[in-house]
């Protein structure tokens, strides 16, 4: 299976449209062993976007990915890697300017992940979240400072809301500056408002990427969690009960239930199908997948196989079936 590469929004810069990253997995469920073999299967597949986040196991994924990417040959020119600031990467231990997006401590934030990645620079750089205490303008010349020393290449943001994104934009544009390239919104088939409603109007004017995160729904999309929260699941992470608060619902469970017969009729698994559904939206660049295990990460991939199955009467009854599709007035 052939990967395919996006350009990134009305950027130069081509993304695998299936990335890996290392939210809950890195240091917390896998150890350098296996995720120098992840990310090498991803690699060798086509993979060339690897996604990581100051906040990420409190900086220590960033450390694991970096150990990897040191111990590689790979040419730094065949991949991309990114980080993110906003929650800093000291958890509890945070004092101010240790988290948000004052100028002080992107500059530092990224100073640090460079570091802890072991590279010379970012291919991208994500605002984690928006920081509503920091004037705009102050985000935006700070990151277009980080772009002039060569320590990142491109900027952009993660959960904005479309309104906060226009405004970094117009900003940007009065001072003659890069405004954000790409978002890292959520986006799966529970969560489809940003990426089908409120962002369309970015897509189509300023030609926005995005490297969406969580296509599997934490992997209830996966069928996993059916029949109960397996032991070593994300679900069963101490620390993450928001995160199974969030995802298990009877109600969707049962549309996970109902979804199975398209997998099973188009010969595939539920995950595969899921993310082979994200891909389908073409204003999609890439969609981040994380996985713990080789099979895991093999299933995953076959997504390209699958979504040139997905026609226009397949994704409509994928729309019956789960009921989530926005109405847009």
């Amino acid at each position: 299976m052939e990967m395919e590469y996006r350009k990134m929004g009305k950027t130069g810069l081509e993304l695998s449209v299936l990335s890996f990253g290392s939210w809950v997995t890195f240091h917390k469920q896998i150890d350098d062993g296996i995720s120098d073999r992840l990310m090498s299967i991803a690699y060798e597949h086509g993979v060339n976007f690897f996604d990581n986040a100051e906040v990420y196991a409190l900086g220590e994924s960033e450390k694991m990915m970096g150990r990897v990417l040191k111990s590689k040959d790979w040419e730094r020119s065949s991949y991309v890697v990114s980080s993110k600031v906003f929650f800093g990467s000291r958890g509890k231990e945070n004092r101010p300017n240790q988290h948000g997006l004052g100028r002080k401590h992107i500059i530092e934030a990224c100073e640090e992940a460079l570091k802890r990645l072991q590279v010379d620079y970012l291919d991208l750089y994500f605002c984690h979240r928006p920081d509503r205490t920091v004037p705009m303008e102050e985000i935006v010349r700070s990151m277009n400072l980080l772009i002039q020393q060569g320590k990142i290449f491109y900027w952009g943001t993660s959960e904005w809301t479309a309104a906060e994104i226009m405004e970094a934009n117009a900003i940007a544009e009065r001072l003659g500056m890069e405004g954000p390239k790409m978002e890292q919104p959520e986006y799966n088939l529970f969560n489809r408002w940003k990426m089908e409603s409120d962002y369309l109007n970015l897509f189509k004017t300023t030609g926005l990427g995005t490297t969406i995160w969580s296509p599997l729904a934490s992997g209830l999309l996966t069928g996993k969690y059916n029949e109960g929260i397996p032991e070593g699941s994300r679900l069963a992470l101490e620390g993450f009960e928001w995160l199974k608060d969030k995802t298990l619902t009877g109600e969707k469970l049962g549309h996970v239930k109902q979804l199975k017969t398209v997998a099973d009729r188009l010969e595939t698994s539920l995950a595969t199908l899921s993310l082979a559904w994200c891909i389908a939206n073409p204003n999609v660049t890439t969609a981040i997948i994380g996985a713990t295990k080789e099979n895991q990460l093999l299933e995953n991939l076959k997504a390209l196989e699958v979504y040139p199955k997905l026609t226009p009467e397949v994704l409509e009854e994928i729309d019956l079936i789960m009921a989530t599709k926005p109405i847009i007035y």
